[in-house]
């Protein structure tokens, strides 16, 4: 997800505090703006993105807007309806099931092949990966921990060096990544990176039924923390939820 924010903690700082965006303000910076109140749930799934709206809020066209908007809808943050505008992504509870369906069967025979063909140099660079993990959940910087989280599991993959594979895993990582920066907290992501280390522990043991359990386990219990419960609310101002 390209446009989320990089210091995400320090912009919803300067948004509180300074309630105005910057007097050249680019597409880019609109579209990471929204991006970071979508992560913070302040604009919550199903939100409409009035163009209008958007464009008062930072004193720019509405073609700007256009531009920030198409950034978002690739990285698959907003969809687009035809005659009714732009909305904020809405997975729903059944398409979630499906993906996570399609991975524990992927990922089951991933995690036979890993503990066959990964070497210690692999796992010195997963080690070193799921140490970029812990630090970004610590610091609950939320765009860097749903990369790594996402990542790790390409980088099993990578390690497996099926191509078909790991591209397979990549759509199913990006659309799981959309779901969980929309519906998981923060304690589950932390649970999250503790499952990966017990499954690359499990691994490294060469415990093949171990490893392949506790990747089935994990996906389940990321599956089963998300939380579609969350409402749209009945008056949403959307200049608010962007500047303050």
């Amino acid at each position: 997800m390209q446009y989320l924010v990089k210091d995400f903690g320090r912009l919803c700082g300067d948004m509180a505090t300074t309630r105005t965006p910057p007097s050249d303000v680019s597409a880019e910076y609109i579209a990471q703006d929204i991006a970071a109140a979508i992560v913070a749930h302040r604009l919550p799934p199903g939100t409409r993105l009035r163009e209008e709206a958007l464009a008062r809020a930072y004193d720019v066209s509405r073609t700007k807007i256009r531009a920030a908007l198409l950034m978002l809808s690739k990285d698959k943050l907003i969809r687009t309806v035809p005659e009714k505008g732009a909305f904020v992504s809405k997975p729903s509870a059944a398409e979630a099931r499906e993906i996570f369906a399609v991975r524990r069967i992927l990922e089951t025979a991933l995690a036979r092949e890993f503990v066959a063909r990964a070497t210690p140099a692999d796992y010195k660079r997963i080690e070193r990966h799921l140490q970029q993990e812990r630090r970004a959940v610590k610091a609950d910087d939320v765009q860097l921990r749903n990369g790594l989280l996402a990542d790790f599991h390409i980088l099993l993959a990578d390690t497996v060096g099926n191509s078909v594979l790991t591209e397979m895993l990549r759509e199913l990582s990006a659309r799981s990544a959309i779901i969980t920066v929309l519906y998981q907290s923060s304690l589950d992501a932390a649970c999250s990176s503790d499952e990966h280390h017990a499954f690359l522990k499990a691994a490294k043991a060469g415990d093949v039924e171990l490893a392949c359990r506790l990747m089935v386990e994990h996906l389940e219990h990321v599956e089963h923390a998300l939380n579609f419960t969350d409402e749209l609310p009945a008056e949403s101002n959307l200049i608010t939820a962007l500047l303050t």
